[in-house]
């Protein structure tokens, strides 16, 4: 699957449709195009319910004009918020806005985006997924409906000990390990 664009989300199932139509209307990707945008999470991987938002990562080298750029881009939309989070030694931008039924969160960091855990987890996740076939991925929708964030979700039916979105790297496959 290649997520690098949202193509995949117009011959899909209903919901990422829906996600299609409003990044597109939008022009999310296209605003945030020198950002490397990538849709992550729980819509492109049909594992998402009712409350689930379209987080899109993006790598900045200048956080000041990052900033500025979300802003300038997105700062009128309806409940946009921004704010700086640091993880460890991660410094994370966080926007969110409602664009329709969706609401919409951008994650900016200093690191290439297919290097970030938030895509890093989601290959990881749709591997799993195709691994494990339909059951596994209803089970992992129930979790989610039952209030489980979506890694605890998938290192609860994995029976992963520790913190799940450490643990859920193990699964990771990389070139080298071919």
């Amino acid at each position: 699957m290649n997520f690098d664009t949202i193509e995949y989300l117009k011959n899909s199932a209903y919901r990422q449709i829906q996600a299609y139509d409003i990044l597109n209307l939008k022009k999310i990707f296209i605003k945030l195009e020198k950002y490397e945008p990538i849709l992550v999470g729980t819509i492109p991987l049909k594992i998402d319910i009712a409350s689930s938002d379209l987080d899109i990562i993006c790598c900045f080298y200048n956080r000041e004009k990052f900033v500025e750029s979300v802003k300038n881009s997105f700062g009128n939309e309806p409940n946009f918020t921004i704010k700086e989070i640091i993880n460890g030694e991660i410094l994370s931008i966080a926007a969110s806005f409602q664009a329709d039924e969706f609401k919409i969160e951008i994650f900016g960091q200093n690191i290439p985006t297919k290097q970030q855990l938030g895509y890093r987890h989601m290959i990881i996740e749709y591997n799993l997924l195709q691994q494990y076939g339909e059951a596994f991925r209803q089970r992992i929708i129930n979790l989610k409906n039952k209030g489980f964030k979506t890694e605890p979700a998938f290192a609860m039916e994995l029976n992963l000990e520790g913190d799940p979105y450490i643990s859920l790297l193990k699964y990771e496959v990389t070139e080298n390990k071919f």
